[in-house]
């Protein structure tokens, strides 16, 4: 299949499709629709008839200088001569570069921004653009120096600078890092490329990196919901913990949608559970308890972290459906500075704006940095009471199925998860907030939106990490209490999904093993959304 750029109809997972290589191992392709291609060709056509004289009014970032040089007229004798000097001056990345996903989803969400028809390209700078893209050109872009206003200025300049074949510019083509003339000539492409006026700008205004890192993580996370419910289902299970919190009942008395669903998510994973009851819990409880003969006290309710699940997983699905409308809206946006408009009169207008400015983008990835940080956090309660015997009713310490002292158990991936909370309570401050004043107070409010998204990002990564760990370790818990507990069968949905990660990792019945391995299998399972697809196969589609 191809993706169809036409500056409307861009979806996410369009975007992955192309950022991320499919079952196949390779990149899906995108291609200009013809309805675009025109429309930005009658735009250029009236731009290179009309405009390109001294006599033109003054239209900023056309035949102007940029930020407080606006006043200063660039005659057309320099225009070429302007193109290359506007992106020399804004290649000012540092730091490591970003990944291809996020590359190609720059690549492509810019082109989409250009079929929009309001950025006035050359016809020839789009097609070449999308042209690397489709070629597996991958421009080596820096991660830091944005700061999400007058776009993502610095990335978006290395990004426009490989892609016209700058001598200083580099590219990855086919794993190899080289400079950006060399990567276009082995592809088959004219190392250089001569822009026209008002290319430059059209290349590097507009938030765009921090929208391609956005939609990626974006994406990401809205994945995690289904992942974190079953986790929490088969923590459930392990601790023999009551059912009455997910009761319809108690949720039709306070209705917020995703509370609702993330209860019916949990009754339906644990239906037909006989682990979840009083016959279970009198079955496995503490070692001391059962030596002096006395049975545990009925439980009545549990504690925070597992009675109010669907009050911490159901205002993150929330947050994720704001956040997805703010970028499903981006995405289908003009984000250049200026805008050209249709006169009515067979003719263009050039307006200034500020479009550029990231803070929606800024504002929803704060908002998915909260809300996905949250999620991890209370993930890693649930996985801190299951190896401690004095709050998991009776489960072996630290889940060790090896001889004590000799062997730690699993503490230590606990406390790996816990390293993932603390820097994500960090990563979670909004970063929306904050604002420098740049360029000697030309951008005197700026969005911050490419760190915001960087870090959403990076929090996304650490929780779908958090999540593994909570399945691997409720699996282990409910591995080793198997035997004494085994007439008391898991629901149906949780049985499936203990199915699909023994199907993978086997448990640790003989003591300390590497656990980095099946740390990385079990996050493996989550990102592959493994272990839902085996759960939707045994009960339906869960919400």
């Amino acid at each position: 299949m191809t993706v169809q750029i036409d500056g409307k109809r861009m979806k996410a997972q369009h975007v992955v499709r192309v950022a991320r290589p499919g079952a196949s191992g390779r990149y899906e392709k995108a291609r200009l629709g013809a309805d675009a291609r025109a429309a930005i060709a009658a735009t250029r056509a009236y731009i290179d008839r009309e405009w390109m004289t001294d006599d033109v009014d003054l239209m900023y970032g056309f035949n102007t200088g940029v930020g407080l040089f606006k006043d200063q007229r660039v005659l057309m004798q320099d225009m070429a001569t302007y193109q290359a000097k506007t992106l020399y001056a804004h290649a000012t990345g540092v730091g490591e570069p970003f990944g291809e996903d996020v590359v190609r989803a720059t690549m492509l969400l810019r082109a989409n921004a250009f079929a929009s028809n309001y950025s006035g390209p050359s016809l020839a700078l789009v097609d070449r653009l999308i042209d690397c893209l489709n070629a597996g050109l991958h421009p080596v872009i820096p991660q830091k120096g944005s700061v999400g206003a007058s776009g993502d200025l610095a990335p978006l300049a290395h990004m426009a600078g490989a892609v016209c074949g700058f001598p200083e510019a580099e590219m990855i083509y086919r794993g190899k890092r080289m400079p950006a003339r060399a990567a276009l000539a082995k592809a088959g492409f004219a190392p250089e490329f001569e822009m026209g006026a008002k290319d430059a700008s059209a290349l590097i205004n507009g938030s765009t990196v921090s929208l391609a890192i956005g939609a990626l993580a974006l994406e990401d996370a809205k994945r995690l919901m289904k992942a974190i419910d079953i986790s929490l289902s088969l923590t459930l299970e392990a601790l023999r913990c009551e059912k009455l919190a997910f009761d319809p009942r108690v949720h039709a008395a306070r209705p917020h949608p995703g509370q609702l669903a993330v209860a019916r998510n949990v009754l339906r994973l644990v239906e037909g559970s006989g682990r979840m009851s009083e016959a279970a819990r009198l079955v496995v409880y503490p070692e001391e308890n059962r030596q002096a003969g006395v049975a545990p006290p009925p439980r009545v309710q549990d504690v925070y972290s597992l009675r109010c699940a669907p009050q911490v997983h159901g205002p993150a699905r929330e947050a994720l459906q704001y956040a997805d409308g703010v970028i499903g809206r981006e995405m289908n946006s003009a984000t250049d500075n200026p805008l050209i408009f249709d006169n009515g009169k067979g003719g263009y207008v050039s307006i200034s704006g500020g479009h550029f400015h990231g803070q929606y983008v800024a504002q929803a990835m704060d908002l998915v940095s909260i809300a996905i940080a949250d999620l991890g956090a209370i993930s890693e309660r649930r996985l801190a009471r299951l190896i401690d015997p004095t709050m998991s009713y009776g489960l072996p310490r630290n889940l060790l199925a090896g001889k004590k002292g000799l062997n730690t158990g699993f503490a230590t991936v606990q406390c790996s998860m816990s390293a993932l909370v603390m820097e994500n309570r960090t990563l979670a401050t909004p970063g929306s907030v904050d604002s420098v004043p740049g360029k000697s107070n030309a951008e005197d409010h700026v969005s911050n939106s490419t760190w915001c998204a960087r870090k959403a990002r990076t929090i996304v990564e650490n929780v779908e990490q958090i999540i593994a760990g909570e399945m691997l370790m409720a699996a282990q818990a409910l591995t080793l209490i198997e035997p004494i507990a085994k007439a008391h069968p898991l629901g149906k949905g949780t049985r499936a999904a203990m199915e699909a990660i023994r199907a993978v990792i086997e448990p640790a019945m003989d003591g300390d093993r590497w656990y980095a391995t099946e740390m990385n299998q079990a996050l493996g399972l989550v990102r592959s959304n493994a272990v839902v697809d085996a759960v939707e196969a045994a009960i339906g589609t869960l919400e």
